[in-house]
This record gives structure tokens, C-alpha cells and sequence, in this order.
């Protein structure tokens, strides 16, 4: 016996509870709450009932038709109510996926490059650095990705910010691309984008269509002056007056960079034990540095220190108070080499296209290039790898020699640090 639709009707509304067949295993289970579908069937060699949903808001036709459909997956060996499980998760998971791709669309290379700076900036070893990241992504990221959903940036859109810059500046663009590359793989850990294949990583991707920035990068270094010849340019330096030319002495004696030794503060300065202490802050490789300063070093300290002391009236400086000032706080990098350059001016022997003050090529000596001197003098003095690339501030061997060699060498540091300075002033400036 079949139902009809009026029947059906007149059923829910007597609320006589009970299952009223209709047909096949289809039936109108009535209670006193509500009406709705069931569906009876064996399966598996167990008797199940399956709900197909309430009445009137799934008709007799409706309910006829998910009957049939239940039918024959019971003739296929499939169990409809496990099939109808999976599909209502099937449904979640898909409503999910929509809902993900929607919440990603929102979420641009911008906003994504946003977050990754803000995340990594305390890690970052100086502000400078963050700023640097920031600067790179602003000038050639931004223009034309920062609008784009960070999960729909692709390789096409990495070569057109790097291509135009590939060849001509080769150590921009790595970093652009190293940056870009970074963002993408945070965006891919935040869930912003799939995770698989980063549009800017180098190995096994970008390699095989960009030449490489090695064979395309010019290593400039800074032009150093023969170390033989230091002794000569410290002779020379020394009979120059003024806050700039003794800077560059106390440069030269530390093998120091020039913006460590421009930015010391006296808090840093311990003329008693003969040693400055340079803070992570202020050290490219991030962690503290301790120099040991040789005789004649000290030497120039005092003596900046008493005409400090006469400036102030007969107060000492202040601990937080700039060693070398300048009209901007501190001296300044070309403050330091213009006086490279009048001394070229005025020394240059007969060819005046010859600066007499230069590396092997002609090319005129900087501050930094003192460095490579000191580091050269050592090594043909004997001294070995780890003590000079130590008075450097270099970071010495890999991660598990460092792990076991945690001092910092600074006695033999010392002797070392005195011999240069004898080796390039004498007792001239003790």
C-alpha cells in the first residue's frame, strides 16, 4: 500500500504516532512532536533505519526519490547511511576550503610582508637591518605585488620584479629575491597561501631560468694600502691635527671598523685594564666584542679624554658621551676618508693621476681598507687564523667549533694587537 500526499498530510496532522508505511521500506514515522521520513533496510546482514528528513519540508516525492537512491546503494554494497555520512563531510571540508580561499584572498603581499617584518624584527640583529628588509620590499616588491593576494603571487610575478634588476644591480636583486622568498614561505606557514613550491626560492627553481648572481656579481673590496706602507701612513697621519685625523689613527692601531669606532661611547672605554667593549648592537656579526688596546691606543684616549676634560671646564665626559663627536653626533664615514683624500692631495708624487696613498691598482685607500692590511700583516707574521679573524669581530668556523671554543681569545689577542700597533707607529705615539 502506497501513501498519497493528502494522506501524509492528514497523518501529521492527527500526530497518531507510529511508522506508516509507503512504500519499499519507505515510511512516515509520526510522534508527538513531529513527522519525517525513514528509510528500513538489512544490511550487512543487520536491520538499519536511515533518517531522510522531516515532513512537509521533505515532500512524498522527495522522500520517494532519496528511498530509491538508498535502494540502490544497498543493491551496489554500499551502506547510504555511511554514503550519506561522507557526503555531509565531504560538504563540511568543501565549505571549509571556501571558506579558507576566501579568508586568503584578503590577505595581500603586503599585508603579508607586513607581518613577517613585524614577527622577525626582534630577531633581527639592528634596526638598520629591519629597515633595510623593509626599504628593499617597499622599492621593488610592493609596486607590483603588495595589491595581490599573497596566495596567488607566482613565479611570473617574482621574474618581473627581478629581471629588470638581475644584471645590472646583481646584489639587490638577490636580496630582493631572498626577501620575497621569505614572505612567501611565512605566508605558507600562516595558512595564507598552499603550502609546495615558494615562487622565489634559488635551488631547483629560479636557478634554471636566472644566470647565477655569483657569475653575475663584481666583488668590489675596499682598496686597502700594502700593510708594508701603513708604518708610513701612520708616520705621515701623525703630523696632522684635528679630531678626524686621530679618529683614523685609533682606527688603523684597533683594525676596528670605522662606524665602531665612530659611534664608541666612553662607557665602553676601561683604560685600566686597557680594553673596549663594543655592544652586539653595534658589531655586524651581533654579539659583543672586546678589544684589546695596545699601548699607544690608550695613549690616544688619554689624550682625547684631557682635551675632553678642558672642553667641559675640567669635568669629565659623561659615560654615555660620544668619543668622537660630530656636527650630526658622531663623525662621519666621509669625514674620515677626506682625510685619505688630502693626503693624496697634497703627497701625490709627480703624476697627479696617481694617488700616493693607494691599493696596488692606483685605486685610493679607505678607512675599511685597513682592515684587509692588518689582516694580511698578521697572516705574514704568523699569526693564526682564529686570532686574527678574532680581532676582526669575524665569526670563526662552524657551529660546533664554536660551540667548544667560547672565549674570545682576548689575552692572545693582546700581544698581538701591541706588536701591530709597534710595527706601524714605533714608540712615537706611547
Amino acid at each position: 500500500m502506497t501513501l498519497r500526499a493528502t494522506e501524509c498530510l492528514a497523518l501529521a496532522r492527527s500526530a497518531k504516532e507510529g511508522l506508516h508505511i509507503d512504500e519499499k521500506g519507505l515510511y512516515l514515522r509520526v510522534d508527538p512532536v513531529r513527522a519525517s521520513w525513514v528509510f528500513r533496510y538489512t544490511f550487512a546482514g543487520k536491520r538499519r533505519v536511515m533518517g531522510l528528513g522531516g515532513f512537509p519540508l521533505v515532500s512524498l516525492a522527495d522522500a520517494r526519490v532519496a528511498a530509491s537512491a538508498a535502494r540502490s546503494a544497498v543493491a551496489s554494497g554500499i551502506d547510504p547511511q555511511a554514503q550519506k555520512r561522507e557526503a555531509k563531510e565531504r560538504a563540511i571540508e568543501q565549505a571549509d576550503a571556501a571558506e579558507t580561499a576566501s579568508h586568503k584572498e584578503t590577505i595581500t603581499f603586503a599585508k603579508a610582508a607586513g607581518a613577517f617584518v613585524a614577527g622577525h624584527r626582534a630577531g633581527w640583529r639592528n634596526k638598520r637591518h629591519a629597515d633595510q628588509v623593509v626599504a628593499s620590499l617597499e622599492a621593488y616588491a610592493l609596486p607590483a605585488i603588495g595589491s595581490k593576494p599573497v596566495a596567488n603571487v607566482d613565479t611570473d610575478d617574482v621574474l618581473a620584479i627581478l629581471q629588470p634588476i638581475w644584471s645590472v644591480k646583481p646584489e639587490t636583486a638577490s636580496r630582493v629575491r631572498q626577501r620575497i622568498e621569505a614572505v612567501m614561505a611565512y605566508s605558507a606557514a600562516h595558512g595564507w597561501r598552499e603550502r609546495g613550491l615558494n615562487p622565489a626560492i634559488w635551488k631547483g627553481h629560479l636557478d634554471a631560468i636566472l644566470p647565477s648572481p655569483a657569475k653575475l656579481r663584481r666583488v668590489r673590496h675596499h682598496p686597502a694600502l700594502a700593510w708594508r706602507r701603513v708604518p708610513a701612513f701612520m708616520a705621515r697621519l701623525h703630523l696632522m691635527s684635528g679630531l678626524a685625523p686621530l679618529a683614523l689613527r685609533f682606527t688603523v692601531m684597533t683594525a676596528a671598523r670605522s662606524g665602531e669606532v665612530r659611534g664608541m661611547t666612553w662607557r665602553e672605554i676601561d683604560l685600566e685594564l686597557c680594553t673596549w667593549t663594543v655592544p652586539p648592537e653595534r658589531i655586524k656579526a651581533g654579539r659583543e666584542h672586546r678589544v684589546p688596546l695596545s699601548a699607544a691606543a690608550v695613549a690616544i684616549l688619554q689624550d682625547r679624554l684631557r682635551v675632553a676634560t678642558d672642553e667641559r671646564e675640567g669635568r669629565r665626559p659623561d659615560r654615555s658621551d660620544i668619543v668622537w663627536p660630530g656636527a650630526a653626533g658622531t663623525l662621519s664615514d666621509m669625514t674620515l676618508a677626506a682625510v685619505i683624500k688630502r693626503m693624496n692631495k697634497s703627497d701625490t708624487a709627480g703624476d697627479a693621476d696617481a694617488p700616493f696613498w693607494s691599493d696596488v691598482l692606483g685605486v685610493p685607500a679607505v678607512p675599511h681598507g685597513f682592515r684587509s692590511s692588518f689582516r694580511d700583516w698578521a697572516a705574514d707574521n704568523s699569526y693564526s687564523t682564529d686570532i686574527a679573524e678574532a680581532a676582526l669581530a669575524h665569526v670563526v668556523g662552524d657551529a660546533t667549533t664554536r660551540a667548544y671554543q667560547r672565549g674570545d681569545l682576548l689575552e692572545r689577542r693582546r700581544a698581538m694587537m701591541e706588536a701591530w700597533a709597534v710595527f706601524i707607529v714605533g714608540d712615537r705615539e706611547k
